[in-house]
């Protein structure tokens, strides 16, 4: 006998504390992956999201993205943030189709914050690496008509030997395949371009500072190449979205540093475009 204004037994019932495996159970037409969808590339129906960096310095990890999001040729938002806080020690950005990357991130924020209250502990690292990934495998079918999503995903490891080991970097591919990356990387259209500016300054014994300068440096490299990738916008104060993740926890740099450091790259670019 149900009681009238009770939940449903699937919320009440042990079982596994996923809450992706919960929604699959009560109600799958929530999750990215279930939306119905026409047949079709529907690549160019959406706005599109580039471009991430990741990159380690001696007390973490920092993470910067870009604010642009095109939709084929047009430039669809100047001002989208692609970088978040997974949780309290991890961050993760997206890259490809802008609402379903959004969406992914806050189901992803959801899930390990449902892990963390029913189980009493935070997942490892490494554990919430793979708990994203299997939210990738999840959204393959509308991957194949367009609407991919590819994050990149970093973080803080409570679990290192060493504070100089415990910033560590997570890649991904469409299908959801994990790969962890020694020091740095990017995803996007731009990644190409800013990989290349950070395998020229990247340097693990660097501090935050140096190594949010380098976040800001490499994201106006793939800007100069890339025309998805947007750089610092002096005119409307729109400048690169930077989060760091270190033993005190993920965190946001403010507005006002970002912006002095993205004055300075733009000013030393004057003096010597190339770099």
């Amino acid at each position: 006998m149900r009681f009238p204004g009770r939940l449903p037994d699937a919320f009440t019932a042990p079982g596994s504390s996923s809450f992706v495996e919960l929604l699959h159970q009560v109600a799958p037409h929530l999750l990215p992956g279930r939306q119905p969808l026409p047949p079709g590339d529907l690549s160019n129906m959406a706005p599109h999201g580039t471009t991430i960096v990741a990159l380690r310095f001696r007390d973490g990890v920092v993470m910067a993205g870009d604010r642009r999001a095109t939709q084929g040729n047009m430039i669809a938002s100047r001002d989208i943030r692609k970088v978040y806080p997974a949780d309290g020690y991890s961050l993760i950005g997206i890259a490809g189709t802008a609402g379903i990357g959004i969406e992914m991130i806050r189901l992803y924020q959801a899930e390990l914050e449902h892990f963390e209250k029913l189980e009493g502990a935070a997942l490892s690292l490494h554990g919430k690496a793979n708990k994203l990934a299997n939210m990738i495998r999840g959204n393959l079918g509308i991957a194949m008509q367009g609407l991919a999503v590819v994050p990149l995903f970093a973080g803080f490891d409570l679990d290192a030997d060493s504070p100089d080991e415990a910033g560590r970097i997570f890649s991904y591919d469409v299908a959801g395949g994990l790969y962890e990356e020694r020091d740095y990387d990017a995803i996007g259209s731009g990644s190409l371009f800013a990989k290349a500016a950070l395998k020229k300054r990247f340097s693990p014994d660097g501090d935050a500072e140096g190594a949010i300068r380098m976040a800001v440096e490499a994201l106006y490299d793939a800007a100069d190449d890339d025309s998805a990738t947007g750089g610092p916008d002096l005119t409307r104060k729109l400048f690169p979205v930077v989060m760091t993740a270190t033993s005190e926890g993920s965190a946001r740099v403010g507005e006002a540093e970002i912006e002095q450091v993205a004055r300075a790259v733009v000013e030393a670019r004057m003096e010597n475009p190339g770099g």
